[in-house]
């Protein structure tokens, strides 16, 4: 789960990083009621949504009066921002972060990810901030460091020792640079981080550094034990239906193609991709309905996945483990009832109560395309669109 640059920098300073101070306007009257308590004139405003690029897209702005700051605030709200990240449709700001503007000698970058390669969390810094880690990467990959994060969240000291080293800290920057490292290894690790990134990383003429921007996503998986920052999930960020799949605990990604597919088990989903791939055809979503899904969890299902009105075929893909096949029999009738299915339904089922689940489409006076295994209907589906 994404969540917005004000509320990282809110975690950031629970583990005693410095961030410029700020506030979160929604509306013009917010950001009137801001500039009037403020003691800074000058300001950057800056568009709050999950997606980077803001700067570029133009929705970040300095302001160089108080009036300017409420000019801009009600210009970047409402704002549509489209991008590679967002995709077509866009996102749309709701709420704006006015900060105080910091002065910059340097820029770096510091971060944690899970390295899937070695199966640890690390620490990722650069002396060159401001752009892309990935670019820095693939351009010039000696001004990348990666230090392993143990699992209690702690760096090594002489590790951090080499990290000074490596960004060209010195003195008092030294030890800052180091009390924020072990902050954000701490933070990730507690926070069950899937990214935490500052960048950039100033540093300003005095010599201070200071969190200018921050990214945090957590493992959404985690979130049963990250009852706070659940609470910052904001469906505003996200496509209908994916905000649909949410509220019904459905794991749900909109892709492009024409198939609609519904499936339980993540790993079986991807197989299911795969094989409507190798046989011509083009996913339109993943869909995984979990092991233990119910008649209006499968119902819900189908309504998403026909809120795209590029599908014109769905496959139903269940191998029932923990999960029913006549469960799923039940919500497939329900749905085809109640909402009627405008296109071709191929449905594949094994597993636990198989035969009577069979025997339910069967009875049902439907219009089902059976499948006998998980190559036939990928077929099935593809040849029903051409």
């Amino acid at each position: 789960m994404n969540t917005h640059e004000f509320q990282a920098k809110e975690i950031l300073k629970r583990y005693g990083i410095p961030v410029p101070e700020f506030r979160v306007a929604s509306t013009v009257e917010d950001a009137k009621s801001i500039v009037d308590m403020m003691k800074w004139d000058r300001a950057v405003v800056k568009i709050q949504v999950h997606a980077g690029g803001r700067g570029k897209a133009g929705g970040v702005k300095m302001a160089k009066s108080k009036d300017e700051i409420v000019s801009i605030c009600n210009d970047l709200l409402g704002m549509k921002m489209v991008n590679n990240q967002t995709g077509p449709a866009g996102v749309v700001c709701h709420q704006v972060m006015i900060t105080e503007l910091s002065d910059i000698e340097k820029e770096y970058y510091i971060g944690a990810i899970i390295d899937r390669d070695n199966a640890q969390p690390i620490l990722i810094a650069s002396p060159e901030g401001g752009m892309d880690i990935e670019e820095v990467a693939e351009k010039t990959p000696e001004k990348i460091l990666k230090i392993p994060i143990q699992l209690s969240g702690n760096l090594r000291g002489y590790e951090l020792i080499r990290l000074a080293k490596f960004m060209g800290w010195h003195g008092q920057a030294a030890k800052t640079g180091m009390r924020i490292a072990r902050g954000i290894a701490k933070a990730f690790l507690e926070c069950d981080g899937d990214l935490l990134e500052i960048n950039p990383l100033i540093k300003t003429p005095e010599g201070e550094l200071i969190a200018l921007d921050a990214k945090l996503s957590v493992d959404d998986n985690a979130l049963f034990r990250q009852a706070e920052i659940a609470e910052f999930y904001d469906p505003s960020q996200v496509p209908d239906n994916e905000r649909q799949a949410h509220e019904h605990e459905l794991a749900y990604i909109a892709l492009e193609g024409n198939i609609g597919c519904m499936v339980n088990g993540a790993g079986l989903a991807m197989s299911t991709m795969d094989i409507i791939h190798h046989y011509g055809g083009e996913p339109a979503n993943f869909l995984d309905v979990g092991g233990g899904a119910s008649k209006e969890k499968v119902m819900a299902g189908f309504r998403i996945i026909l809120s795209d009105k590029n599908v014109k075929a769905i496959l139903v893909n269940i191998f029932g483990g923990i999960m029913n096949c006549a469960t799923i029999a039940e919500g497939v009738i329900a749905a085809a009832k109640e909402d009627h299915i405008p296109v071709p339904l191929i449905v594949r089922l094994e597993g636990t109560n198989v035969e009577e689940g069979r025997a339910m489409l069967k009875s049902s006076g439907l219009d089902i395309i059976p499948a006998d295994s998980l190559s036939d209907a990928a077929k099935k589906a593809v040849e029903s669109i051409k």
